[in-house]
């Protein structure tokens, strides 16, 4: 194995020890911001995978590009899905019936 590829296997591993460490310390309460980063981030992944799709190099880069835009464009629909799902129960409902279910 080169000595690239075991530095990038190296950092990737530190990488994953210490997201898994950040996301467990973060209180529940920073969740929808920290959702809203990840949108961000992810929307430039979207650019990233389009530039790599559409560069022409080779048949197998444009469909791994395509591939990275797909779930790159997955990852931020349903983030959006999960922030406004987590900004929904922070709303306060307009009307309850008897029972105290919301009516719409």
């Amino acid at each position: 194995m080169s000595e690239g590829i075991l530095i990038s296997v190296y950092v990737f591993v530190l990488a994953v020890f210490v997201g898994i460490e950040l996301i467990t310390k973060v209180p529940p309460l920073l969740h929808t911001p920290l959702m809203s980063g990840s949108n961000a981030i992810s929307g430039i992944t979207v650019v990233g995978a389009l530039l790599s799709a559409g560069a022409g190099e080779s048949r197998l880069s444009a469909i791994l590009g395509l591939l990275a835009v797909i779930f790159a464009t997955i990852n931020v629909v349903g983030g959006f899905m999960v922030t406004d799902r987590m900004l929904g129960m922070f709303k306060k409902d307009k009307k309850k019936n008897r029972e105290g279910e919301s009516v719409k």
